[in-house]
């Protein structure tokens, strides 16, 4: 305080040592008009007054701004300080000169070993999309049953872009939000219901694996890493499609549309997957095969595989790798992709938007 009162009568002295601001005190002349006393200032002495308090707002406002900076330097002081756990040997304090804390880590489990297991790479857990990832996928079935459910229930039909902007959401979703049909519960769930009997109707019974992905899979089952399926189509289609091609028994977790309130881009269902694979988000890795999946995924801090099965390799750049089949990849890659310094070590920094 003794600085910020130095400072503040230096610039006081500064302000008032000069000849022609010395203070000039008058008694105003005072006069009886009408039985009434009037007082009167000079225009010099107007002038002088109104000089006066603007030479006093600079010093008030000069001081405020020593004060503000004064007390604001105290408080840098001290938030370093406090950040600092100087009492920590092991070098995992919480300042920012030691090493973060990895958030993989668990001090609940006792065994060194399983614990030294969880906080390297090999520990992960692998979530698929079903549709165009491990089995194959028309997108214009997808479409022609968006516009047959349109002409059945004598809709407008939505025009391509809209298509485009409802693929990965759940039925309700784009029948309320998107195409705002209804927006009465029991309606939406009956058009969302009879759109998918549209598309099952063209689809057909017919499932199989696109190619590379039952060896993958295999690849993953032997090598113990878990794995789970995220789908926004209904829980009994799902089974029934793993049912017909065989992959039933080798999924951890199944999470369908019924089992989240919002399908892509919003990243509920790939967290949820990962809740019920026991594994933190940060070290999921998300296999998808579109843009809206590599924006869910990262808005979930997870990485993403993305595989071009129905859109071209260059429109899948936003992704962490790009393959065309899942045999392209090995646990090798896996292993690197979760080493990969991401926001779970704190190291994360903002992204600068390019214009």
């Amino acid at each position: 305080m003794d600085s910020i009162c130095t400072s503040t009568s230096i610039i006081a002295y500064h302000l008032f040592d000069r000849k022609s601001q010395s203070v000039i005190c008058k008694i105003p002349f005072m006069e009886f008009a009408d039985r009434r006393l009037r007082r009167s200032w000079s225009p010099r002495m107007v002038a002088r007054q109104r000089k006066d308090r603007i030479l006093g707002f600079a010093v008030r406002a000069q001081a405020a701004e020593v004060t503000k900076e004064a007390y604001a330097f105290r408080e840098d002081r001290i938030r370093i300080h406090r950040g600092l756990d100087y009492g920590s040997d092991s070098g995992l304090g919480s300042g920012s000169l030691w090493l973060p804390v990895n958030k993989a880590d668990d001090p609940a489990l006792h065994n060194p070993l399983v614990r030294q297991e969880r906080m390297g790479c090999g520990w992960l857990g692998v979530i698929f999309e079903w549709e165009g990832v491990v089995v194959e996928y028309d997108p214009q079935l997808e479409n022609q049953a968006w516009l047959a459910l349109a002409q059945v229930e004598g809709k407008r039909p939505p025009p391509a872009f809209v298509l485009k902007r409802i693929e990965g959401m759940k039925n309700e979703q784009a029948i309320s939000e998107v195409l705002c049909w209804s927006r009465d519960p029991s309606e939406i769930r009956r058009l969302a219901s009879r759109k998918e009997e549209i598309y099952q109707s063209l689809h057909g019974e017919f499932h199989h694996f696109r190619t590379g992905s039952r060896e993958f899979m295999g690849t993953l089952v032997n090598h113990g890493i878990p794995m789970a399926v995220a789908s926004t189509r209904p829980g009994k289609i799902l089974k029934e499609a793993m049912v017909a091609v065989g992959p039933e028994g080798s999924f951890n977790a199944i999470v369908a549309a019924e089992d989240v309130h919002r399908g892509k881009p919003d990243p509920e269902m790939f967290v949820y997957a990962a809740q019920l694979l026991s594994v933190i988000p940060e070290r999921c890795i998300v296999f998808g095969n579109s843009n809206s999946t590599v924006e869910a995924a990262h808005d979930a801090r997870m990485k993403c595989v993305a595989v071009a099965s129905k859109h071209p390799v260059y429109e899948l750049g936003a992704a962490d790798l790009v393959v065309r089949r899942l045999d392209e990849l090995s646990i090798v890659d896996l292993k690197n992709l979760a080493d990969i310094v991401s926001p779970e070590f704190g190291s994360e920094e903002p992204e600068l938007e390019m214009e």
